[in-house]
């Protein structure tokens, strides 16, 4: 399998990317794979989802050995085919309310740019790089490359990185807001393992609003902003998640989200 995922009793799923020796790069059966492993996530209604890739590399971007066996008409329906079941797969774990931890490392380039940064917490190797690099083969952005680069590191940025295919270590990744931060190679691993379990044991409903509030407000104006806040506040406040936070933070103790319904 080009995906492999692990969905624990506890709610926790870890999605791995399983092509290392290729860099992780993205063919067609590992697209419908990540589409996959989206809907076995929201069937399984987890509440965190760890993402990471095998060997060397994150992920290297679209497959362009198996790209170059075809021309054409052929090629374009291939790549469509390719892009739908990527693109669906992120839709998918968008909509549901577990947030996504991302340990990226080594080379992130194209498509693996857009993995990284539609996860909610991304964490990169401090030997880590990215590179758009699809102009670079006269190809044009996918997997929300073009949307995610703009917001998070600006429009003039996101078109230098898009335009020029400069390589930027982790550490400028971070600065620039591609990702949240770096730790070291060697620490990678643990630390995305204890964000992730953080995340777990945290308010699942209170997560998915917040991630969907933070997103919405991308393209909102203000007014209908702060109405949409208090409707989803009073709704959060109202819920199990709510009365337990409330309740733990007035006993002095740790709230037990686990324990009560992640819905609102």
């Amino acid at each position: 399998m080009r995906v492999g995922i692990e969905i624990h009793g506890d709610g926790l799923a870890h999605v791995t990317l399983r092509r290392g020796e290729a860099g992780n790069a993205i063919d067609l059966e590992m697209a419908r794979g990540l589409l996959e492993a989206a809907r076995a996530c929201g069937r399984a209604g987890v509440r965190a989802v760890l993402l990471t890739g095998e060997g060397k590399s994150f992920c290297v971007g679209g497959d362009l050995r198996e790209f170059s066996r075809l021309s054409g008409e052929a090629l374009e329906k291939h790549l469509i085919a390719v892009t739908e079941a990527l693109h669906e797969a992120q839709r998918t774990f968008a909509a549901i309310d577990a947030p996504m931890v991302a340990a990226v490392q080594g080379a992130v380039a194209g498509a693996g740019i857009g993995l990284a940064a539609a996860a909610d917490v991304t964490l990169a190797a401090a030997d880590a790089s990215f590179t758009a690099a699809y102009t670079g083969i006269g190809y044009a952005p996918d997997a929300g490359v073009s949307w995610f680069l703009p917001r998070l590191v600006g429009p003039k940025r996101a078109l230098d990185l898009l335009l020029t295919n400069r390589r930027i270590p982790a550490a400028q990744a971070a600065a620039i807001g591609l990702v949240s931060r770096v730790v070291a190679a060697d620490e990678l691993a643990a630390e995305a393992a204890r964000t992730a379990e953080a995340l777990r044991r945290g308010p699942t409903a209170a997560f998915g609003v917040t991630r969907r509030l933070v997103a919405a407000g991308l393209t909102s104006d203000l007014g209908p902003h702060l109405d949409r806040e208090a409707r989803a506040l009073a709704a959060a406040a109202a819920s199990d998640e709510g009365r337990e936070g409330v309740a733990a933070f007035l006993d002095k103790r740790a709230p037990e989200f686990t324990r009560v319904s992640p819905r609102p």
